[in-house]
C-alpha cells in the first residue's frame, strides 16, 4: 500500500504543479495526499479486520 501512496502523492504534486503552484505547494499536497491515503488504508484495514474475526 506504501506504493499506492507514494503514487498518488507523486501525481498530486505533478497536477500541483502543472495548475501552477509553487514547489512547497506542490510538496505540501503531495505529503497531504500521501498521508490521507495511508490513513485511509488504516481505517479500512481496521474495519474489515474487526468484521473477519
Amino acid at each position: 500500500m506504501t506504493v499506492v501512496a507514494l503514487l498518488a502523492g507523486a501525481g498530486a504534486g505533478k497536477l500541483a504543479r502543472m495548475d501552477g503552484a509553487t514547489y512547497p505547494t506542490a510538496l505540501t499536497r503531495a505529503a497531504t495526499t500521501f498521508a490521507a491515503v495511508i490513513t485511509l488504508t488504516l481505517a479500512v484495514a481496521g474495519t474489515l479486520a474487526a468484521f473477519l474475526t
